[in-house]
């Protein structure tokens, strides 16, 4: 019998906590639409704001303020078309100019459109604070897109200071906080962001689901993204996807509860870098000396391409991700290696391996092997 496969690709996907499935299975059998006044929906709108609840506790906030998405690509979205209203103290919504961090995911620069401006970081992949502050003072308001860790490098952005100089040049701050839970503390007044937003797949719940969280009842939506029929307290049309939300609910009270897990993935991550530093002394660690998420390693091996290498450690029942993005079947530069100033062998070569609660040190040792022989085999085929 085949040995179990090592699942090291958890920033792109996490595993269904045993708790959000339970969570879906009960609203399923719940029959009634959360916006009818019935007993049946008054029971669907009892599961709705439980979940509401939840993931407002895991974020600092408050239940109100939570608007329910299909992910953090349509949050996203909503947040850049459809603007802002009550921030920078103001009750009505302010046009601004959008901007984002250079290392942004793909999908909020897809989101903040064609005019937006790159916001540069260092070759830690940190936002440049001059550049910041020079950006925003050569035009009207901004709306600035900034994430508290980044999904390939897991760097972690000092967003209450990042904020403070948003907010300074009268802009606003939205905070893309999708791999934050279960690996860093959430509190969105603390953080001083206008918006964040989450993806519940990403800490334990179903795909398809997400929110936005303000930091206050004046801070909303400047419009619906979606219109219908007034639901998500008119920001957010159409019925709820009530068992996706249960989940997401249930995946938050989980992550709430993770202090041991850190632990036991900054220990992990130490003797998987280690070991890795063993096996290939010329290996490049990213933004190894700048705070990253406890669960994320992303290097490079001279000479290993990443497109082979993924293949490689497939076959060896190994799942990890690559620093590169595929489209159409060509393979590029990830944006956010070459944002960081990475030379081309780096980019050419990045391996992203992120780990979850559940990981044990055997999938990280398969995943060392892996690697092992696919550094063999290169020293093999440039001695031929």
């Amino acid at each position: 019998m085949a040995a179990p496969r090592a699942y090291l690709d958890w920033n792109a996907t996490t595993p269904v906590h045993p708790a959000a499935k339970a969570a879906v299975l009960v609203a399923l059998d719940c029959l009634g639409n959360p916006s009818s006044i019935h007993t049946e929906g008054r029971a669907a709108r009892a599961i709705l704001e439980t979940a509401r609840a939840d993931l407002a506790a895991l974020v600092g906030g408050e239940a109100e303020n939570v608007v329910f998405t299909s992910g953090a690509t349509e949050a996203a979205n909503a947040l850049f078309r459809a603007g802002l209203s009550g921030c920078c103290g103001k009750d009505i919504a302010c046009a601004m100019r959008p901007m984002v961090s250079a290392v942004e995911h793909a999908a909020v620069i897809a989101a903040a459109g064609v005019g937006a401006s790159f916001v540069q970081v260092d070759a830690n992949g940190l936002v440049d604070t001059a550049a910041l502050t020079a950006m925003l003072a050569e035009g009207g308001p901004a709306m600035v897109a900034i994430q508290l860790a980044n999904n390939e490098t897991g760097v972690v952005q000092d967003i209450p200071a990042l904020a403070g100089i948003v907010h300074a040049a009268g802009g606003a701050l939205i905070v893309d906080a999708v791999q934050a839970p279960g690996k860093l503390p959430l509190d969105i007044k603390a953080l001083g962001a206008d918006a964040i937003f989450l993806s519940a797949h990403k800490f334990g719940g179903p795909k398809g689901v997400g929110a936005i969280v303000f930091p206050d009842s004046r801070t909303r939506l400047a419009e619906a993204f979606i219109g219908g029929g007034g639901q998500e307290r008119g920001q957010r049309g159409g019925t709820e996807n009530l068992t996706g939300i249960a989940g997401m609910g249930a995946a938050a009270r989980v992550a709430r509860e993770m202090d041991e897990a850190v632990q036991r993935m900054i220990q992990l991550r130490g003797e998987f870098e280690n070991h890795l530093n063993r096996l290939a002394p010329d290996v490049a660690i990213l933004s190894q000396r700048v705070s990253r998420l406890v669960n994320t390693t992303c290097f490079a091996v001279p000479g290993l391409a990443a497109e082979r290498a993924l293949i490689a450690f497939d076959l060896d029942g190994v799942a990890v991700s690559s620093g590169s993005a595929c489209s159409s079947g060509k393979v590029k530069a990830s944006h956010v290696l070459t944002a960081m100033g990475m030379p081309d062998g780096v980019k050419a070569g990045a391996i992203r391996v992120s780990i979850g609660p559940t990981t044990v040190f055997d999938d990280l040792e398969r995943c060392l092997n892996s690697l092992a022989r696919q550094i063999q085999r290169r020293a093999k085929t440039k001695a031929a």
